[in-house]
């Protein structure tokens, strides 16, 4: 039926029946369930009849975060193509249903899916087109092609570049020439998105965007809820400019901007509309830093009252029915205030619970989050507001509300590390006091929610900030008494499903997920304490762990907890070094080798690279596995066309000849490693490789002489980019000064077939001055 509502969230049989698809696939072995469901699928796609080609498409939407891993390994080209050609459906009903599908695609089969940009943005486009054209029959048509469009753009990266004049076109016109709103702000928001993707790419468009949002920016208390929309949505875009299009081009916007948000915020009482101007100012920080000093004062008063506000909390008393509580009846034990002398209405007026609007929570969670962000930002300027902010922040750890719990976890966090980092600045004693009050009273309430909270969400957050105190701030985390102990025990208790948030047995489609990624938080903790404990120290808590991760390496295991066990194995072995690696040798050494074989390429990826670190760190019986090593990694090498696996066995062999040289047969390897470079994707391992080679020049190795010249062509296309840290950097700079004068003739040879922005770069190495 044509006219039937297309909405998957309409209350419908056939909503239910995508309901029970999408849990299916969350809960199912992905191959087994999918071996059922496609064929169902195509059958659907040949069908002469436009609702049955509808349900394929929706179940192709649906089943793909349960299936993801499987999917992107086994399916996403076949399931593609068969999206492809549902956008171009005759009937509108088909095209949305593609068109939603593209948007699931988009959001849950990254990284895999933006290699497919050429051939999936040229059909957006022109379905965006038509869309538009025909916005008054299909207006559902055009928010599904804009929510595809935003989903596939915001995870694109540099990949987006060369669309950008086509899409920048289209959402240009869309916002300046449509006379419907929603389109206007659906545009709004994936220009946004667009931004995310081409960072500094966007300036040639950055000022006709600005001439475009200057209308909704101003809007007043008296317009129109539309208009008031697409204000939100420009601020929301403003602030991702903010954060991506550069310091030097947005700089010059910060204070009008400040000022824009400031006069929002005096003149109105929406808490959707602070929520927005909050985030904004969070973004400016990034770009201002000590230099919002001046607002700091005014900006974080209003971010207090929206943090202590009791606007939208209403009362529900027993006669009222259906009421969605935030606030549970015992947190409220008062009940004697709130009844009447009349006891008839006692049992009327009897409190029931608390609720409190969505927009209100929303505004307390993101003042919350932006205050944590403006303190870490404004370092040492926001000094003077540290201790209020602590104690406000403090007050919202309780609150019920999840989102708000998680955020006043984060933003503890982001305090301590704006104290820490102003110590370190400042070498002041004032800092470091404050510095250890805080980390006093942070982190028991972490510990305690992680063993009592009993969302699995809200103690990710406290898992996960922990963690980065830990790996930011360090030793000073654990001069708690007691405090490694309880850290490493909470992190076990995870692994083996004790705590709180564990213990539940609803039927929930999300549980399973959730618990998954809580074990990967906690895995994430572990490398990071065996590098402050020292590898000995951590041993004994090691060795508690490693089959906790082993068991997640077998053949029937997924994607995610092979990748992230072999991983978190790696991580360690390095963090620990020799001493501890060589214990685990013998377990470890056969099941990283099988590994890198896995059909995943994550999985391979992470394979290899633990293959690699162990090598180097699994003591003097590694050595003598190194002629196996290398035909391993050599025949993946072979075998493999996935960029980031060929990276990191650069990396490994890299390892390998920085570790012993002499166990490795120079000539052959050193043209294989040149032969991988420069890095396509894991640009942190640039480092590794980098250091190696350079180490093999100052020390003239003699198997690395023939390769001079192609190093020095992939030395000068590499200190170009922004893909190097700067210490690696300056070692470039410096082999390239040293070619010139030992090599001359390579040097010439390379520098005569240039192009001229590398001449450039070049010569820029050679004028250099040596840094200290």
């Amino acid at each position: 039926d044509d006219d039937e509502d297309d909405e998957v969230e309409a209350h419908s049989p056939a909503q239910y029946a995508v309901q029970v698809i999408d849990t299916m696939a969350l809960h199912l072995p992905p191959e087994k369930f999918l071996k059922k469901v496609t064929p169902m699928v195509e059958a659907c796609l040949k069908s002469t009849e436009s609702s049955h080609r509808r349900a394929a498409y929706l179940v192709m939407a649906v089943v793909v975060e349960g299936c993801g891993d499987y999917v992107m390994n086994k399916m996403l080209s076949q399931m593609l193509q068969m999206v492809c050609q549902g956008l171009n459906d005759p009937s509108h009903l088909v095209r949305n249903a593609a068109l939603f599908a593209v948007g699931q695609f988009s959001e849950h089969l990254q990284p895999d899916i933006s290699k497919y940009a050429s051939q999936l943005l040229p059909l957006l486009f022109q379905y965006l087109n038509k869309s538009m054209e025909e916005v008054d029959k299909n207006p559902k048509g055009v928010i599904k092609s804009h929510y595809a469009l935003e989903m596939f753009c915001e995870n694109l990266g540099p990949d987006i570049l060369p669309f950008l004049p086509e899409l920048m076109a289209y959402l240009l016109n869309v916002i300046h020439n449509c006379h419907l709103h929603k389109p206007r702000e659906l545009a709004i928001s994936a220009v946004g998105a667009a931004a995310n993707a081409a960072k500094e790419e966007m300036r040639p468009y950055f000022k006709d965007i600005l001439e475009l949002f200057k209308v909704f920016l101003t809007a007043s208390a008296e317009d129109k809820e539309e208009d008031k929309k697409l204000q939100l949505a420009a601020i929301d875009t403003l602030a991702v400019f903010a954060r991506c299009i550069g310091e030097e081009t947005f700089r010059p916007l910060a204070r009008e901007c400040i000022n824009l948000g400031l006069n929002l915020l005096n003149s109105s009482s929406d808490p959707d509309l602070r929520r927005c101007v909050y985030s904004l100012f969070a973004a400016i920080s990034t770009v201002m830093k000590t230099d919002m000093a001046e607002y700091l004062n005014t900006i974080v008063n209003f971010m207090f009252l929206s943090m202590k506000s009791t606007e939208g909390v209403k009362a529900h008393y027993k006669n009222e029915s259906d009421c969605v509580t935030v606030f549970d009846e015992e947190e409220f034990n008062d009940e004697d205030d709130l009844q009447t002398d009349d006891g008839d209405d006692e049992e009327d007026y009897k409190l029931e619970g608390i609720s409190v609007e969505n927009a209100y929570l929303d505004e307390k969670e993101d003042a919350c989050c932006a205050l944590g962000e403006l303190a870490f930002n404004t370092g040492p300027a926001f000094f003077p507001l540290l201790q209020k902010s602590y104690a406000e922040v403090m007050d919202l750890v309780m609150y019920p509300a999840v989102g708000i719990k998680k955020g006043a976890f984060s933003t503890l966090c982001q305090l301590c590390m704006c104290v820490h980092e102003a110590h370190k600045a400042m070498q002041s004693v004032e800092a470091l006091e404050a510095l250890k009050t805080m980390i006093l009273g942070v982190v028991p309430r972490y510990l305690e929610a992680i063993r009592t909270e009993v969302d699995r969400t809200v103690v990710m957050t406290a898992v996960d900030s922990l963690q980065e105190m830990l790996d930011k701030i360090g030793q000073p985390v654990l001069s708690i008494t007691g405090a490694t102990d309880a850290i490493l025990s909470a992190m076990k208790e995870i692994f083996t499903h004790k705590m709180a948030c564990q213990d539940h047995d609803e039927d929930n489609e999300d549980e399973a997920e959730f618990d998954s990624m809580l074990i990967e938080s906690a895995g994430d903790v572990l490398p990071v304490m065996a590098r402050i404990m020292g590898g000995e120290n951590f041993l004994p808590f090691f060795t508690s762990f490693v089959q906790d991760l082993l068991k997640r390496l077998k053949e029937t295991s997924s994607t995610s907890e092979k990748s992230f066990a072999v991983g978190t194995l790696a991580e360690v072995i390095e963090a620990c070094g020799s001493p501890v690696g060589s214990v685990f040798t013998n377990t470890l050494y056969p099941v990283f080798t099988r590994m890198t074989s896995d059909e995943d390429e994550e999985v391979r990826s992470n394979s290899v690279f633990a293959l690699g670190v162990l090598a180097v760190n699994g003591g003097d019986g590694m050595v003598s596995h190194y002629t196996d090593i290398l035909k391993t990694l050599f025949a993946v090498m072979n075998a493999e066309s996935n960029p980031r696996v060929l990276d990191n066995v650069c990396a490994a062999v890299c390892r390998m000849i920085w570790h012993s040289p002499h166990s490795v047969p120079l000539a052959q390897v050193v043209p294989a490693v040149l032969q991988l470079l420069p890095l396509k994707e894991d640009f942190e391992e640039n480092v590794t490789v980098f250091t190696c080679l350079m180490k093999l020049y100052w020390e003239n190795v003699l198997e690395l002489v023939p390769f001079i010249a192609q190093l020095l062509s992939i030395v000068v296309a590499v200190v170009k980019t922004d893909n190097i840290k700067e210490d690696t950097r300056n070692l470039l700079v410096e082999f390239v000064k040293s070619v010139k004068e030992k090599f001359p003739t390579e040097f010439g040879q390379i520098y005569s077939h240039l192009e001229p922005d590398l001449v450039t770069v070049v010569d820029t190495c050679i004028n250099s001055v040596p840094t200290s």
